[in-house]
């Protein structure tokens, strides 16, 4: 039997595909020591996982690093999750981690990844689902705790960017066991008695145990259900929450929700500054148009001189009657011409003319112009006609050529 013989590629390809088929392989998570660790432009995350035996090459691209709630760093012990395949090109196993959590809160990241999976498949997450948020809210609703900084920070930011804007607090508990149901109820109290026009849930930042309540599936969907727009305000840059996922808008901070919930009022002024010198310099241009209609006006001769216009309207009218005449009579003179050839052609296709010759016209009593000798007999009366005048005759003999 020929020994089969296969190239690099086809090897690797066969053992990816074994790798690929592997459920262990295809969904592991693995708890090591993170070395070597680099960020690339391109996004990708680059790593490599060892524990007191062994090393494993990781990759993390850039979609999924863009979820982290932490930067990795050398040393750091994680729980990485994904699968392990083959890179055809260099004949090497690795890692590509679809996420990874601190060694140690892997029950609460589980359930986390748990929760967002369900909830993305329940439409939850959907672009199509998210509202418009108002350009000028009356009234913004702060769901959050009264005695957090984050509040303070909330309304200094929203005096100074729009202070016609009127905010109502709504004080809930933001961590603990009767976080969640508070937060839902301050929700649903603001839509149920339309208080807002615009709500702001959050609070500030602290570990993902103090952020927990934002993780939980009744405030998820109670944001989902809110009639008005809701910004999800949690934690710091780099906490991402459940709610954030959900909410019409995510913002990177409680100081940052401020900032984007409302217009800027310096920025406004400016834009009404703005519109207002428009408006100045077009009311500027009309009446600088105006002014030279009037001039013009004012210039023209019907208002210098009426008389002279008047005489000038007069050589128009003359001017106008002279060439209306001048038309009438070469146009009466091109059709003298043509009668008078039309009348002789006619003159010339007349029988008549041809009396003029010496030809007579003979014609029955009746009319009838004789052609014949057959036409008449002995005896009839006829007319001659000659050029100058009429001749009646009787007809004493007919004789046909020849006989």
């Amino acid at each position: 039997m020929e020994q089969q013989i296969l190239s690099i590629t086809q090897i690797n390809e066969y053992i990816r595909t074994k790798m690929d088929a592997d459920p262990l392989l295809s969904g592991i998570a693995v708890r090591g020591e993170i070395s070597n660790y680099k960020v690339y432009p391109s996004g990708h995350h680059y790593f490599t996982l060892k524990d007191e035996g062994a090393a494993l090459r990781c990759v993390m691209f850039k979609g999924n690093a863009s979820h982290l709630r932490y930067r990795p760093d050398n040393g750091m012990k994680i729980i990485a999750m994904g699968k392990i395949s083959v890179f055809p090109r260099d004949g090497a196993y690795q890692l590509y981690c679809t996420a990874m959590a601190m060694d140690g809160i892997g029950d609460l990241y589980a359930a986390f990844e748990q929760l967002k999976a369900q909830l993305d498949a329940q439409g939850l997450f959907d672009a199509s689902h998210k509202k418009q948020l108002p350009r000028y809210p009356g009234v913004i609703g702060i769901v959050t705790s009264s005695a957090g900084a984050a509040v303070h920070d909330m309304l200094r930011i929203l005096r100074k960017r729009y202070p016609l804007t009127h905010v109502r607090l709504f004080p809930v508990r933001v961590q603990g066991a009767e976080a969640p149901a508070e937060i839902v109820g301050a929700i649903r109290y603001a839509n149920r008695y339309r208080l807002a026009d615009l709500l702001i849930v959050g609070r500030g930042g602290g570990s993902i145990e103090d952020l927990w309540a934002f993780n939980d599936e009744r405030v998820a969907r109670a944001i989902y259900d809110s009639e008005i727009p809701i910004i999800s305000a949690v934690g710091h840059e780099p906490d991402v929450t459940i709610s954030d996922f959900v909410a019409d808008l995510r913002a990177a901070t409680p100081s940052n929700a401020a900032e984007l919930a409302v217009p800027d009022q310096e920025a406004l002024q400016q834009v009404l500054d703005s519109y207002s010198a428009a408006m100045a310099t077009s009311l500027l241009r009309q009446i600088k148009a105006g002014r030279q209609h009037l001039k013009a006006l004012m210039d023209s001769p019907a208002l210098c001189s009426p008389t002279g216009y008047l005489e000038q309207r007069r050589q128009s009218v003359l001017l106008l009657k002279n060439r209306l005449v001048s038309a009438q009579v070469q146009g009466v003179e091109r059709k003298r011409r043509v009668f008078v050839e039309q009348t002789a052609k006619l003159d010339a296709m007349s029988p008549l003319k041809v009396l003029t010759r010496g030809y007579a016209m003979a014609q029955k009593k009746d009319g009838t112009v004789l052609r014949s000798v057959g036409q008449v007999e002995i005896a009839d009366e006829i007319a001659i006609t000659l050029a100058d005048g009429r001749v009646a005759a009787m007809v004493t003999d007919v004789k046909e050529n020849g006989k």
